[in-house]
């Protein structure tokens, strides 16, 4: 009769599936990417154009969770280190697919703002969807700056470019993304619903 191995890990114990990862068990891997699967491809989801990208991605960075889990200090969030992980793979991949090319800036009196509150009254799911629609590059300044925190400066040293370019960027993202929210919700705008506020620039 054959008896079944007893995990050496409790899925209610994060450590301890950390620690069983660690040791190679193949079951706890398999309980830490279930886990976590959902939170990463949030934000996988974010940088992709497509589902299928996203998975490639989700894929890869799972790979390198386990592969660098050694190095995981277990005093700050493993739901940090992990999005860390996956944000820098998701760079990596618009790196080796797609450039950042150099745009001309935004025409004088080009509007690139909009209502906030018109965005807090549409679904995440479907602004999501419009973020995706975006070309690469503007997904990508557009993600790592507004949902991810990085200033243009940074995002500029991540992808090996110029803060003016990837301000470009940043700007043309806001305003595709004004002009497919309008064209999607018209009845939430008027003649004064566009502000003038002045764009945020870090």
């Amino acid at each position: 009769m054959f008896f079944r191995k007893r995990s050496s890990f409790s899925e209610q114990d994060l450590d301890s599936v950390l620690t069983a990862c660690l040791a190679g068990e193949a079951q706890a891997q398999r309980t830490l990417f279930r886990q976590f699967y959902s939170y990463a491809k949030s934000v996988c989801l974010r940088y992709a154009a497509s589902t299928e990208e996203a998975e490639e991605i989700l894929n890869d960075s799972f790979l390198k969770v386990f592969q660098r889990l050694h190095q995981y200090d277990r005093a700050h969030a493993f739901k940090g280190w992990l999005r860390a992980i996956v944000i820098n793979t998701a760079i990596s991949y618009h790196r080796k697919y797609h450039k950042l090319d150099t745009v001309a800036g935004l025409e004088a009196g080009m509007d690139a703002t909009f209502d906030e509150s018109v965005v807090d009254r549409i679904a995440a799911d479907e602004i999501l969807a419009m973020v995706q629609q975006l070309p690469p590059s503007h997904r990508t300044v557009f993600s790592l700056h507004v949902v991810d925190g990085y200033s243009l400066r940074e995002i500029a040293g991540m992808l090996d470019s110029n803060e003016a370019t990837v301000r470009s960027h940043f700007l043309r993202a806001r305003l595709r993304l004004q002009e497919m929210i309008r064209a999607a919700y018209p009845v939430f705008f008027s003649s004064d619903t566009l502000t003038n506020t002045k764009l945020y620039e870090n």
